[in-house]
């Protein structure tokens, strides 16, 4: 019996339905957006003056940029001036994948911080990662959470990596809920500069959520092809926001030792004193991590997402506001790969059938695979109904 190996086309369009909330925007409107030149200035005090690749980690990108939505807003609960119980919030050696968030006393920054590293292991295993490729998807599997971190709960963050090194992208998906999951398109590179291997291209991303008619898309260039800090000079560029953003990971051989980051954003209440307060913590946590990977040393010295919130908003009256475990969920199923035969002409599905006998497919954010034979398929397209581009309308 043979077994269908798929094209690339319909490999692409299926992995986009297995696991993917919505579809990229077409390549012309990538290619405008992309063209956009957007001054992506990096604002700090001027007591500090930092390395180039620590810009938009420990300082501001966009000082001056429309801030986000209070935590007020946005629907986030901020704990109350009494007597706070930091005992829930710790993490005893980051033993597990937790992502904090905390907001300053006057309600003008907000600070997300995390540590993935149970779910790169994880993920080292089940696509049989070498270090570089670990490393890109820790970055950006950190990148994700963070940045979801506070959205509702069925709301989607998906962030591509579309550069032409031989990594062939890395694509991370996280809900407000904190379900992740995520796969490069070269896991088993040999050894090279991460730059290297992601190359230059387009970052893209998008928001989604089922309440919505449309998903939000947007773009930037690549510029520093080191991952976290290409996706916030995307935060500032497509969205105005003004922010530092750092993602790194430690990796050595099958091991991944340390992963997370931290996200630091302005809200509209932010006074100068709180940001030149913020900027003066942030020099701290570099001269305590004391080097250029931020945060690394500090997650391989067991420093806590608390506590790295701790340091960021020192002397600002720090205030909780949520934790949650992140954890690697994917949501391929026979039905999600049925809706991506419906798109092809019948015709050619039966082809396939006639030919080969059986269809298979291979989830590539969880690598389960898929198999359907001739009499399974036609009896789900007896049964189908509704549009197979839309959820709400799919009866498989």
């Amino acid at each position: 019996m043979k077994i269908l190996a798929l094209g690339p086309a319909f490999v692409a369009m299926t992995m986009i339905l297995l696991s993917s909330p919505v579809a990229a925007s077409t390549s012309s409107a990538l290619r405008a957006l992309a063209r956009r030149h957007v001054a992506r200035a990096a604002f700090s005090s001027a007591v500090h003056q930092v390395p180039a690749t620590l810009v938009g980690r420990s300082t501001f990108l966009l000082k001056s940029a429309t801030a986000l939505k209070s935590s007020a807003d946005s629907g986030e609960e901020v704990a109350d001036n009494g007597d706070i119980d930091w005992e829930p919030f710790k993490n005893e050696a980051n033993r597990r994948d937790q992502v904090f968030s905390a907001i300053s006393g006057d309600g003008g920054i907000k600070v997300s911080a995390c540590t993935v590293r149970n779910i790169v292991n994880d993920e080292m295993i089940m696509h049989s990662m070498t270090a570089v490729p670990a490393d890109a998807l820790g970055r950006v599997l950190a990148c994700s959470v963070l940045i979801s971190n506070g959205m509702q709960d069925e709301q989607v963050f998906q962030i591509t990596v579309d550069g032409d090194g031989p990594l062939r992208g890395i694509v991370a998906i996280s809900s407000g809920l904190g379900e992740v999951r995520g796969y490069v398109g070269n896991p088993g590179i040999g050894e090279m500069p991460l730059q290297e291997a992601v190359g230059k291209g387009v970052l893209k991303v998008v928001k989604n959520h089922p309440s919505w008619p449309n998903p939000y898309n947007g773009i930037a260039a690549i510029r520093s092809s080191d991952i976290d800090r290409d996706v916030g000079g995307y935060l500032a560029e497509s969205e105005q926001r003004s922010c530092a953003l750092a993602a790194s990971t430690s990796v050595t051989g099958i091991l991944c030792k340390a992963a997370g980051g931290y996200l630091v954003e302005k809200l509209p209440e932010c006074s100068d004193e709180t940001m030149k307060k913020v900027e003066d913590n942030l020099a701290v946590l570099v001269e305590k991590d004391g080097g250029d990977k931020l945060p690394t040393n500090l997650l391989l010295n067991g420093v806590t997402p608390l506590e790295i919130a701790e340091i960021i908003l020192d002397g600002l009256d720090m205030k909780p506001l949520q934790q949650i475990e992140p954890k690697a969920k994917c949501e391929c199923s026979e039905e999600r790969l049925f809706r991506s035969l419906r798109l092809l002409p019948r015709e050619e599905v039966d082809d396939i059938l006639e030919k080969e006998e059986q269809i298979e497919a291979r989830c590539q954010f969880c690598g389960k695979v898929y198999r359907m034979g001739p009499e399974e398929v036609r009896e789900r397209y007896a049964k189908a109904k509704g549009d197979p581009t839309k959820d709400a309308e799919v009866d498989a």
